[in-house]
Formats: structure tokens, C-alpha cells, sequence
């Protein structure tokens, strides 16, 4: 008899228990393995901020979303994680060091996203409006229709990284099936 091995089904992403995943966000007295300062052990003096909203297809912001940060750019492997809903506009913060590029591509970081009514998570990336020469050769940011990119690209705001998310809609953010 040939038994198949079938992918067990997906639940809906969540909830999430704060204080074993983002505890001090939420003000809980310990500290968890990570959060949003990536960059806190490195003996690193120039460091990025990145913030931003996460919107829904009515381009109103999530409250209660999880943002995840994966980042290896040959030197460095950082990771962080931080939720929505955290100040009054419902935004994510994260410190951190600005990538290097590897093997040519252009600088970036992985963004994966979990959020209530999610099947699955998704997964974006976060690339850099100041390097135009190397977004403008990178093989996967110019794999996407050139009028989908600017989803792509952080802008650079008063000195900090501004990096919107808008899960559907005229504005959705490109989104990698992994």
C-alpha cells in the first residue's frame, strides 16, 4: 500500500502571547531572547532605524501584527521582532545596521509578517532608496514590474528608513511565495 505524506493544513496565524514573544514591547519584567534593536551587542557605531505602518486593504493601520527582521550580510546575522500597536499610529521600530551587498545584489533585509486572519505568514524584503546603483542591477528587485518596486524600497525620512506595508489593495507591498 503507497501511503502518501500529505503537508499537515494551516491554522490561523495567532494569537500571540506578548510576553514569550516580544515581552519588554509589552512591559513585562524580562527580557526575551529578541526584540527590535538588532544591532545592541554589535560594536557597531553607525546604525539604522527602520519604522513603519502596516495597513490593510482599506489602508487602515493593524494594531497587532508581528514584524520580523532577518538580515546576513557576510559580517553579520541579525535578527529581530517587534509588533504594531505599540504608539498611538500603530507603528513598528527597529534598530540596526545598514547591509552590505553580497555577491552584487543590492543591500536588503527579510521582512516576514504575521498578523491575525493569516493562513500562512508572508514574506517581503526591505531594500535601500540610496543605492540606486545597485537596486538598479539587483536580479530580483528588477525581477518585479517596475511599477510594483517603489513596494520594495525604503525611503529614507528625517534621517530614518520609512517602510510601509499594505497587505492588499491598489498600493500592496510585493509579497515572495516561499
Amino acid at each position: 500500500m503507497d501511503k502518501k505524506k500529505l503537508q499537515t493544513p494551516s491554522q490561523t496565524i495567532g494569537p500571540f502571547f506578548a510576553y514569550g514573544l516580544v515581552p519588554t514591547q509589552y512591559g513585562y519584567d524580562f527580557d526575551s531572547w529578541v526584540d527590535n534593536d538588532m544591532a545592541f551587542d554589535l560594536k557597531i557605531q553607525e546604525t539604522i532605524e527602520i519604522t513603519g505602518i502596516v495597513y490593510d486593504g482599506e489602508e487602515n493601520a493593524i494594531n497587532d501584527a508581528m514584524v520580523e527582521l532577518w538580515q546576513d550580510d557576510g559580517e553579520h546575522r541579525l535578527f529581530g521582532r517587534y509588533g504594531t500597536g505599540t504608539d498611538k499610529r500603530n507603528r513598528f521600530f527597529f534598530k540596526t545596521i545598514k547591509p552590505k551587498s553580497v555577491n552584487g545584489q543590492a543591500p536588503f533585509i527579510h521582512v516576514i509578517l504575521f498578523m491575525r486572519g493569516q493562513l500562512l505568514h508572508s514574506y517581503t524584503r526591505i531594500y535601500f532608496s540610496d543605492e540606486h546603483k545597485l537596486n538598479e542591477t539587483d536580479q530580483v528587485l528588477n525581477a518585479i514590474d517596475y511599477e510594483r518596486r517603489n513596494t520594495l524600497i525604503a525611503e529614507k525620512i528625517d534621517g530614518k528608513y520609512v517602510f510601509d506595508i499594505y497587505m492588499q489593495g491598489p498600493k500592496e507591498t510585493v509579497f515572495f511565495d516561499l
